[in-house]
Order: structure tokens, then C-alpha cells, then sequence
């Protein structure tokens, strides 16, 4: 399989092969899904913590005497109805994580790119040479037309692109190692340096 390459003007200057395994590969919602929900789950702390009843410090005491008064009948202060009193069904600290295996990572991953490749939401340029600057990022996406979610792949950390994207709403840059199934579902369009099409390829070895 070629896919286009273009340069930073939009212009057309070759194409590059590409494996078919990898960016022609058949599509499978199930399994993406699958991934993106584990993927969220492992983002999640699990640290948010409340007391109950029993864990608030106080009311051992019965307010008032259980007739009498006139008043509801109360056996503490520190019943969820009060103020200040413990919380029904506290949420606590749990561990949300899902183990999911490599293979089933990497047909997901396979499986995303490649629809990504077939609906032409991948676009590959020769280089990205940016000199920091929002304007040369901003030139760039206007000549492709990038309007929407845009994640950009570079073959290493580039900290002159890392600059020229970071001031832009909707854009997102990684690199080729640290891409995967979340990142390509979640983007309109995947823009990506020419020599980061090769580590993607040696990561889904």
C-alpha cells in the first residue's frame, strides 16, 4: 500500500509504502471500543474518598429523647439527614485499571490507523521543520485545511513543534512510540512526519 506525502504547502511530492498489515487492515469497532474504555479507565485516580455514619467523629449522643418533643425522632447527629453528617453510600478510594492484552492492543491500535488510512484522515508530510513559532503551525493546518481535532505525529519529541502547537485550541502532538487507539479515535485527522510512518510500523512488530 503508498499513501501520499505532501510537504508543509499542501503540495504533493511522492508517496511512501507502507505495510499492508498495518494500515490496511480490516476494521473492528468492538475491539477499538473495547481498548478506549480500558484506555479511560486507566486514566481514572480512584482516590476520591467520604466518610459514612459511622467514620464522622461525633454523635454517640441521642439529640433528644425519642418522645415528647414534638420533633422527628433522631438517634444521632451525625445521620446523613444532618448537617454535617456522614454520607449514604461514601464513595472510597478503588482501583478502576483493566488489564488488557497485547495482542488485543495492537489489533486495535492496527485496526483504528487503518480506518484512518482508508477514509483519508491521514496525512503524511516529508518533514515537519517548524521554527517554535503558533503562526508557521497555524500556516501549515490552514494549508491542509485542518480545521477540527488534529493530532500531530513527529518521529521524536520536537520541541519546535511541541511550541508551534501548543498555543492552538484542538491540536495535539505526540510521537510515533506513545500514539495509540485513543489518540486516533478521538482526532479528525492524524498528521504525520514521514519518518514517523516507520517506528509506527517497528512498534506494531
Amino acid at each position: 500500500m503508498q499513501i501520499k506525502v505532501y510537504d508543509l504547502e499542501a503540495k504533493e511530492v511522492g508517496k511512501v509504502s507502507v505495510s499492508d498489515e498495518i494500515f490496511k487492515a480490516p476494521y473492528n469497532e468492538a475491539l477499538i471500543h473495547q481498548i478506549v474504555v480500558a484506555y479511560l479507565a486507566n486514566q481514572r485516580q480512584g482516590t476520591k474518598s467520604t466518610l459514612t455514619r459511622s467514620e464522622v467523629r461525633g454523635g454517640g449522643r441521642k439529640p433528644w429523647r425519642q418522645k415528647g418533643t414534638g420533633n422527628a425522632r433522631q438517634g444521632s447527629i451525625r445521620a446523613p439527614q444532618w448537617i454535617k453528617g456522614g454520607v449514604v453510600f461514601a464513595p472510597k478510594p478503588r482501583d478502576f485499571s483493566k488489564k488488557v492484552n497485547k495482542q488485543m492492543k495492537r489489533g486495535a491500535f492496527v485496526s483504528a490507523i487503518s480506518t484512518c488510512a482508508a477514509e483519508k484522515s491521514l496525512i503524511v508530510v516529508d518533514e515537519l521543520k517548524l521554527d517554535g513559532k503558533t503562526k508557521s503551525m497555524q500556516n501549515v493546518l490552514n494549508a491542509f485545511g485542518l480545521d477540527k481535532r488534529t493530532m500531530i505525529v513527529t518521529a521524536d519529541a520536537d520541541e519546535m513543534v511541541l511550541r508551534s502547537a501548543g498555543n492552538i485550541a484542538n491540536v495535539a502532538v505526540t510521537t510515533a512510540n506513545q500514539l495509540n487507539t485513543y489518540d486516533i479515535v478521538v482526532a479528525d485527522k492524524l498528521l504525520v512526519a514521514k519518518d514517523a510512518i516507520k517506528k509506527i510500523e517497528e512498534a506494531c512488530k
